[in-house]
């Protein structure tokens, strides 16, 4: 499982790597350089899974075996 996702930002394209928490969703993420604050994708359970290059872990573990 892998624990450490670089987030992009969708309003200045800054990237920051971040690590994950394994027992909880995050649903509120302030990017560094511009002070947006993001929230997850309709759809999507947490912002790694919207804006990371790597799902949470929760969808890590539901995936397991499969492509997302």
């Amino acid at each position: 499982m892998q624990l450490d996702s670089v987030i992009t930002c969708p309003n200045c394209a800054a990237k920051h790597k971040e690590r994950m928490p394994q027992d909880e969703c995050v649903y509120f993420y302030t990017c560094a350089s511009c002070n947006a604050q993001l929230r997850p994708n309709a759809g999507d359970c947490c912002v790694f899974c919207s804006f990371g290059d790597v799902r949470c872990p929760s969808m890590q573990t539901e995936g397991a075996g499969s492509e997302h």
